[in-house]
């Protein structure tokens, strides 16, 4: 029988605590805890609790494709509605720079240190950019609107989809200086998530009218053209998203038609299909989002007992994690 030297190259060494960075299948003996330990990848994921934000709102815009140690949380309703901005880095919440205008239901893109946000309530096309500091009034939608997604590597280059408009389909590019119209969604819809980029998204969900007749359909976007996927397995309004492109992402939270109680669901999206995993730890609506499919971000939101600053991270399917190896 071949044994661990001759499979891994070392022998199975002591520690006081666990290693910094270990590698996964890496085994070693924890001195202080008596026990056998491994770096091992998980089968499922799951949500645990992370650094509330400092004021509770909903409603709330964030960067589409920031980390679970990075992201940002802008605008949002409490009532008020708010200017506010928070930075997150995998511990705690910690106020910015407010935006200019005040708003809720914005479109928001990019990252920590580079974001944009589009439109919001009240109605209005006005976008700002964020350069990690301070947000700078930039070039207006072509069509103003609250209600949407946006996805987006950073502020220059994002993408604005669907919203509280009278044709709900319509998609405009970001260039770094201006938006153009682009083409349309294949089912126009308001109060839905995004995930990806501007050259690989995806639409999530939403509602064809003003919430009560719910889609389950998703739309995946090329860079120019929208392609409709396969289905939810329930659809959802005021759901959050997260994902790095159009092959992988989540969308958990929301509420059924006509804006019922709060949901937890979550579901992932793996480039072909959906498939329900394991639920927020607190069922909310108009919840932010932001990281990947193995490293996501929920916050903000309306849960049962009202508006809530709860954070939850998500280590998802194959994230790696120390496990004891039990030898009895």
């Amino acid at each position: 029988m071949a044994e661990y030297k001759g499979i891994h190259g070392t022998k199975v060494q002591d520690y006081t605590t666990d290693p910094d960075n270990p590698i996964t299948g890496q085994v070693w003996y924890n001195e202080t805890a008596n026990t056998l330990k491994v770096e091992s990848a998980t089968t499922v994921g799951a949500w645990s609790t992370g650094g509330a934000l400092n004021t509770a709102r909903r409603q709330v815009a964030s960067s589409s494709v920031g980390s679970q140690t990075a992201a940002l949380c802008f605008g949002g309703d409490g009532p008020p509605v708010y200017a506010l901005t928070e930075a997150y880095n995998g511990t705690s919440w910690t106020e910015v720079n407010d935006l200019n205008v005040a708003r809720r239901f914005i479109q928001g893109a990019g990252t920590q240190t580079s974001a944009l946000a589009a439109g919001g309530v009240p109605t209005t096309a006005a976008t700002e950019s964020w350069n990690g500091t301070s947000w700078t009034e930039v070039g207006d939608l072509n069509t103003a609107r609250g209600y949407g997604s946006g996805v987006g590597a950073d502020n220059t280059a994002a993408l604005v989809f669907g919203g509280e408009v009278p044709d709900r389909a319509i998609t405009e590019l970001w260039n770094g200086s201006a938006w153009t119209e682009v083409a349309n969604m294949n089912t126009g819809r308001q109060q839905l998530a995004g995930a990806g980029t501007s050259t690989s998204g995806i639409a999530i969900s939403g509602a064809t009218d003003t919430g009560a007749t719910i889609v389950a359909n998703a739309e995946t976007w090329n860079g120019s053209a929208w392609t409709e996927v396969a289905d939810l397995n329930a659809g959802r309004i005021d759901l959050g998203g997260t994902g790095t492109d159009s092959t992988s992402a989540l969308g958990f939270g929301g509420a059924n038609p006509g804006g019922a109680a709060a949901l937890a669901t979550n579901e992932e999206w793996n480039g072909s299909s959906w498939s329900e995993t394991t639920n927020l730890n607190t069922a909310r609506r108009q919840v932010g989002g932001a990281g990947t499919t193995t490293a996501g971000l929920a916050f903000a939101g309306e849960a049962a007992t009202g508006v809530t600053a709860v954070t939850e991270e998500w280590n998802g399917a194959g994230a790696p994690q120390v496990r004891t190896i039990t030898t009895d």
